[in-house]
């Protein structure tokens, strides 16, 4: 086996079937990337560690057929650091020879026989583009929970009704939905997906950028194929298996009827918490009384570090004093696509929302909404 690819192309397409590779693997083989030139003259990158597959096609203008499995980290960092010239891969018996310009690296290879054979995608089920799906799932999965010992609180829940995907995660205290507009292959398609949050992110943001759409493979609600999800885009697939499809019930947790409403600027919003949140110890709170047309941000009490800072805001309704955990509201506030971001609020002890404050019509409800419990003010 053997080709020649341009660096550029071959470090980007092994980078990005890298990043799926466990970092502790159960059995050494799966920290292998299998490198395949098929007949017809590409070149199959590919990685798989039982819960996510990535694979990458690249077309060749020379390479041999064969079949050959090397370490994927070391490739990676190999091909990472190579010149700007043209990459020979050979393979010689139990070696894989990596020649670039001057330099050149000779790699064991591993015994490809007992690599698992990559899942097949399931069925296609629609498109999307790929810069508003790595915005969505960015804007959602950053209140995916962290916590291994809830997993129905990691994932980002995807429910599918025709034409319209709402993403939904929580960690019990925030919660973010998105709504989204793609095209279906079939008008009446519904599905429901609980996806592992890291793994969305990670391949929303690479395939984002691309300029190109991504297809969404996955089966309808009671069809073959449940318990996976592909996606596919410019050459580019992956799968991943599905957490368990249960979830709260996060519609009845999301407000109507606010009793304060405050728009400020965003950029001199997030400048304002990070300052104060410097006093403020990891589990303390940013404290903010709403008053008429400013906002007094606080943190720190008593013998700690105290800051102060006021800010200008177009605030509607009933003075109020509510405090947040200031990474919970800083991660929501960077969500938001908006230079305007609108807080509204109904008392200091109950949920308030955070969205962008472009203008929507009476009735209307943003695509993002970014629900935050408030920390309990001692009195």
């Amino acid at each position: 086996m053997m080709f020649r690819v341009e660096r550029d192309v071959l470090a980007e397409a092994v980078a990005w079937t890298a990043r799926s590779l466990p970092a502790r693997p159960s059995v050494p083989v799966l920290a292998g990337m299998r490198l395949e030139v098929t007949e017809s003259g590409q070149l199959k990158l590919s990685g798989f560690d039982y819960e996510v597959s990535a694979e990458v096609t690249l077309e060749l203008q020379t390479g041999e057929p064969g079949v050959v499995l090397v370490s994927g980290k070391l490739l990676a960092e190999i091909t990472r650091a190579l010149p700007a010239q043209p990459v020979d891969f050979v393979v010689e018996g139990a070696k894989a020879v990596v020649t670039c310009g001057s330099a050149r690296f000779t790699l064991l290879t591993m015994p490809v026989e007992d690599y698992p054979s990559l899942p097949v995608m399931p069925p296609a089920a629609g498109r999307v583009g790929s810069d508003v799906f790595a915005s969505a799932v960015g804007q959602v999965a950053v209140a995916a929970g962290k916590d291994d010992t809830l997993p129905m609180l990691t994932g980002v829940r995807v429910e599918i009704e025709g034409d319209t995907v709402t993403l939904a995660a929580t960690d019990r205290y925030r919660l973010a939905v998105r709504e989204l507009k793609w095209q279906p292959g079939q008008p009446d398609f519904s599905a429901i997906a609980m996806i592992p949050g890291k793994t969305l992110a990670d391949t929303a943001k690479a395939l984002g950028g691309t300029g190109a759409e991504v297809e969404i493979a996955m089966s309808s609600v009671g069809g073959t194929g449940e318990g996976m999800i592909g996606f596919s885009s410019a050459g580019r697939r992956t799968t991943t298996r599905l957490l368990d499809p249960e979830f709260p019930k996060y519609r009845s947790l999301l407000p109507t009827e606010f009793s304060a409403r405050a728009d400020l600027p965003t950029g001199a919003f997030v400048e304002a918490v990070k300052r104060v949140a410097l006093v403020a110890e990891r589990n303390t709170p940013v404290r903010m009384a709403f008053r008429g047309d400013e906002v007094v941000l606080e943190a720190g009490t008593g013998d700690e570090a105290q800051a102060v800072e006021v800010l200008p805001v177009d605030f509607e309704g009933d003075d109020i004093n509510i405090a947040f955990n200031h990474q919970f509201l800083l991660e929501g506030l960077g969500a938001i696509d908006s230079d305007v971001a609108r807080l509204q609020m109904t008392t200091s002890t109950k949920p308030a929302i955070l969205t962008g404050g472009k203008p929507v019509e009476d009735g209307h409800v943003p695509d993002y909404r970014y629900l935050i419990m408030p920390i309990r003010l001692s009195s």
